[in-house]
């Protein structure tokens, strides 16, 4: 029986490592998926345009109201844990909202609450 060599052990690793690392981001680009918005604007001019990225969701806003906005973004990916951001918008202003992921989605429910920011 011949004895194992140590450095084997660290170029195994390191494979696996690779592959792991480069199969996974693959995996998730791979998925197409569905995106349903629910907007609740209060009235509010706000334009929500969600663009669906292999491995990410990108919920691009723009404040045409007169106003600063706030809007928070609720994002729903099962079976991933739900996120939660914000977004404040000065008039005329563009913003956006990402959710990265970390597992494979079919569909992704987006809720945005948008309001009149809180002067403080």
């Amino acid at each position: 029986m011949s004895p194992r060599r140590p450095w084997s052990r660290i170029a195994t690793a390191i494979g696996a490592f690779t592959l792991l690392t480069t199969s996974v981001p693959t995996a998730l680009a791979q998925t197409t998926y569905t995106v349903n918005v629910t907007p609740e604007l209060n009235g509010l001019d706000v334009k929500i345009d969600p663009v669906s990225n292999p491995g990410m969701l990108v919920v691009n806003l723009q404040n045409n109201a007169s106003q600063k906005v706030r809007c928070d973004v609720n994002f729903q990916a099962d079976p991933q844990v739900p996120y939660r951001t914000f977004v404040f918008l000065d008039p005329g202003k563009k913003g956006s909202a990402v959710l990265r992921a970390t597992q494979r989605w079919y569909e992704v429910d987006v809720e945005v609450k948008c309001r009149l920011a809180e002067k403080k």
